[in-house]
């Protein structure tokens, strides 16, 4: 059994191109590995090509050059859609049938027998907090309730990989919590979730591993610990503050902003700090209190999306 979930290499789409038409470049040269058992972020600014890639994942679109495996199996394969679970970031379901049928429509379409859908519906929407509205028609839910039936018809046929687009774009911070400590079971379980979403903070918490997106490139991806390890600035609680020692200190540091008895420093890497600290202490300064702050997810994606 293949180790990756998810690879992909040089995926390239096309638009236009034909009929006079400029040809638009939506995907290209994309090359993704994400390890089984894993929860990988897929992030990029609106336009990146996250949808397209997605699809292409899925087997909707083709390729126009490049090629994408899942599971082991070529993208498309009708065995591996059987072992997938989607939630679409749009999507629009059938409003007219209670949650059960709803989810019972779903299971006939994964393929699912009468018995394992009469067991597993009841455990999908305890999963999702929906049990209590289980013969309410989806037309009654609040957009943040259909959010949450879809996430229980994406893991309904209790999938291997399971790809959600922004899963919680319409909930409240307890539905967030929520569908993190499923995105967190479905891990336990050792399936592979693939994540896109806005809200980076939620990436950051519930992540091991992202790619960022620009322009239907990949810019950046690894680990978020790896990604986020050292810190770019130093908070110091300076006393006995000079002209020389902050001179010293804008020497070692790319910026330094002083206000009052606290010195801001931006930095390279962590073998700064201790150059810091000795500028400190040489130039008779009281070193009473020192905070490295790493970069957070938003911010190493804004500077890696703005180009900087």
């Amino acid at each position: 059994m293949t180790e990756l979930a998810i690879a992909t290499h040089n995926l390239r789409k096309v638009y236009g191109g034909r009929f006079g038409r400029a040809p638009f470049v939506a995907v290209q040269d994309l090359s993704l590995q994400v390890p089984r058992g894993q929860v990988f972020g897929f992030l990029g600014p609106n336009g990146a090509g996250k949808t397209t890639t997605i699809n292409m994942l899925l087997g909707n679109i083709y390729p126009t050059a490049g090629g994408a495996e899942l599971l082991g199996r070529p993208a498309g394969d009708k065995d591996v859609r059987a072992r997938l679970g989607f939630l679409p970031e749009k999507f629009q379901f059938h409003d007219f049938l209670t949650a059960e049928e709803f989810l019972d429509l779903h299971g006939k379409l994964y393929g699912m027998g009468a018995a394992a859908r009469k067991k597993r519906i009841p455990e999908v929407l305890e999963t999702v907090g929906l049990s209590e509205r289980r013969r309410s028609k989806v037309r009654e839910f609040s957009k943040g309730m259909q959010q949450r039936v879809g996430l229980a018809q994406a893991i309904l046929n209790d999938p291997e990989l399971v790809i959600l687009d922004e899963p919680t774009s319409a909930l409240d911070p307890l539905g967030r919590r929520e569908v993190r400590e499923i995105v967190s079971h479905l891990k336990a379980q050792g399936k592979t979730v693939m994540l896109n979403s806005h809200l980076l903070s939620e990436i950051e918490m519930t992540c091991d591993q992202v790619a960022i997106l620009k322009a239907g490139r990949v810019v950046r991806q690894g680990k978020i610990d790896d990604l986020l390890a050292a810190p770019s600035t130093v908070e110091m609680r300076v006393l006995n503050q000079t002209p020389a020692l902050l001179k010293e200190l804008h020497g070692l540091a790319r910026t330094v902003t002083a206000q009052g008895e606290m010195v801001t420093a931006s930095i390279g890497d962590e073998g700064a700090i201790p150059d810091l600290v000795a500028a400190v202490v040489r130039n008779g300064g009281r070193l009473m209190a020192l905070i490295p702050r790493r970069e957070s997810l938003e911010d190493l994606f804004i500077r890696v999306v703005e180009g900087a």
